[in-house]
């Protein structure tokens, strides 16, 4: 199962959204604190919609303490500051894909200890980041891709009328 891990995210529609994204996904998602905002918080339970009680979540004090209860993990780090595309790189069916808060990004000093595995979604030079959630589900499905959509519905069925 891939992963999508947050670290310090800020807005709780971003991340209601990229819970909802993880849903579809068949993803967990790994919160690491501070949040801010709350959990129960109104506008992340809106931006999940219905789908956050079925979300696979965990909380994690500090990104030591994530590090500690996932030991191996194999984790891609989205910056804009990367070297790599995101499509360079390989993705193992159960990685942990990084991203940190909208308004600063992953730490430097954690980047600069994973630079091999740190990828970026390319934008037009004035451009200084793409939405947290439109990042998570660009990385996501590229993974999802490249290990062949497993165990997800691949076509889809008109409501009213057939495809013929």
């Amino acid at each position: 199962m891939l992963n999508i891990v947050l670290l310090e995210p800020e807005i709780p529609a971003n991340t209601g959204n990229i819970g909802r994204t993880c849903v579809a996904a068949g993803a967990r998602l790994h919160l690491i604190e501070p949040l801010g905002f709350k959990l129960n918080e109104k506008a992340l339970r809106r931006a999940g919609m219905d789908y956050w009680k079925d979300l696979d979540v965990t909380t994690y004090i500090d990104y030591s303490d994530f590090l500690e209860k996932n030991p191996g993990a194999k984790i891609y780090m989205a910056t804009t500051k990367a070297q790599k595309v995101y499509t360079e790189v390989s993705y193992e069916p159960d990685c942990y894909i990084m991203f940190g808060k909208e308004s600063a990004g992953i730490p430097e000093e954690i980047l600069v200890q994973n630079r091999e595995n740190c990828v970026r979604i390319p934008m037009l030079g004035e451009i200084r980041s793409l939405n947290l959630g439109n990042s998570a589900a660009i990385v996501l499905y590229e993974a999802l891709r490249q290990n062949g959509f497993e165990g997800m519905e691949t076509s889809g069925e008109l409501h009213r009328l057939t495809w013929e």
